[in-house]
């Protein structure tokens, strides 16, 4: 009889997990997952960035044809929506330029277009970041046309 209530006893214990090893597992899930998403929120900023440069990129690669074919850089007044749309007093324009319409950048506000630049000979292309402000820094940063910063 001894002998089959050690068994007893054994299956009892045996029979599957205590609270506290539970929550020991959920709250090593839980740490885990938060270090996950802060990368991954990370990771999605640098996107951004990284997106607004190759949208300027685009746009630079445009204007250039586009100056070719006119012999002059679209006037602030229309921008670059003359990409995509022909100025009303442009003989030579061959476009339209891109695509599709003129985007918005990562952060869902429209470029900033200057001619003349004030950086060089071509057009300043600018978009303000994530914070929709001038300068700052990081995340916050303008991505410009004249720097591949």
């Amino acid at each position: 009889m001894k002998t089959s209530q050690i068994k007893t006893r054994r299956r009892k214990s045996e029979r599957g997990v205590t609270l506290i090893e539970m929550l020991v597992v959920i709250t090593i899930i839980g740490l885990i997952a938060s270090l996950v998403a802060v990368n991954v929120i990370r990771q999605g900023e640098s996107a951004k960035r990284t997106a607004a440069r190759a949208q300027i990129g685009m746009f630079m690669n445009a204007l250039g044809i586009y100056k070719l074919d006119t012999g002059l850089y679209p006037p602030n007044t229309t921008g670059l929506q003359a990409l995509r749309e022909k100025p009303a007093d442009m003989a030579n324009w061959a476009g339209p330029y891109l695509p599709k319409d003129v985007p918005l950048d990562p952060w869902g506000r429209p470029y900033e277009y200057k001619y003349p630049g004030e950086h060089g000979e071509d057009p300043d292309i600018i978009s303000l970041g994530a914070d929709g402000q001038p300068g700052g820094d990081g995340n916050n940063a303008d991505i410009v046309s004249w720097s591949n910063k």
